[in-house]
């Protein structure tokens, strides 16, 4: 659900913003009862409710430094080669393991990984 508040998109079972903490219940416009933020009718009157704010993808995204973490910001932009971009000769190996879904559909998944960890240790050297 989108905060009335500050915009932030929150988890449909939210009862307050995760980010500016306002409660996020949809009062009914006709007997003011808390609805879900799911409800299209109020859960009292019957009252039909206005549909919920949608998000407003542009401008939450319009500049990385909305959805990029400040540390991780900074790196990049005082980097060179994050911004220009660097060549390398890379190897890849696609690697295809025989009856792997059925084996792990009976391994934990720790299991599965300490396997494959074992297995490919000698390609990362």
């Amino acid at each position: 659900m989108i905060c009335p508040q500050c915009r932030f998109e929150n988890e449909a079972d939210a009862a307050f913003c995760t980010h500016c903490g306002a409660r996020l219940e949809r009062l009914c416009p006709n007997c003011r009862t808390p609805n879900p933020s799911e409800a299209r009718f109020c859960k009292r009157c019957g009252q039909a409710l206005a549909p919920p704010p949608q998000a407003e993808p542009s401008a939450r995204f319009a500049s990385p430094l909305g959805y990029t973490p400040k540390h991780l910001a900074e790196k990049i932009l005082t980097s060179r080669s994050a911004l220009e971009g660097e060549r390398k000769q890379v190897t890849v190996l696609f690697v295809d393991v025989s009856g792997f879904t059925s084996l792990t559909e009976r391994l934990d998944p720790e299991d599965v990984h300490g396997l494959m960890r074992d297995r490919l240790q000698p390609a990362r050297r």
